[in-house]
């Protein structure tokens, strides 16, 4: 499972609106890919398309569409979000990073 912060679950709600789509039916895409300085790097997007190998999760109207392989690198992750003059935006607490860079875009196992 994928868990959202009530801090993220707020600015999802309010992005979400800006750029037009519906938090109701849309939802927001988590994923990895091979990158980043630790050599896997997070995505996300809103998206309102689910594939075959899709899980979606939900909590509190916000729903969470990941595909089949990045979950495996997630599962237990939470989507947190972190704003003001120090704050990163959002982030990823994984569980499962061995390492992360500096900047927490990226990680490895």
């Amino acid at each position: 499972m994928i868990k959202i912060s009530e801090n993220a679950k707020t600015k999802i709600a309010q992005l979400m609106s800006e750029e037009g789509f519906n938090i109701i039916q849309d939802f927001v895409r988590v994923g990895v890919k091979s990158g980043g300085c630790s050599g896997l790097s997070y995505e996300l997007k809103f998206d309102h398309s689910l594939g075959e190998n899709d899980k979606l999760f939900e909590e509190d109207n916000v729903k969470i569409a990941v595909d089949k392989k990045s979950f495996l690198y997630l599962v237990g992750t939470t989507l947190e979000y972190s704003g003001g003059l120090n704050g990163k935006g959002f982030v990823f607490n994984n569980p499962n990073a061995n390492r992360t860079c500096g900047c927490g875009e990226s990680f490895s196992l």
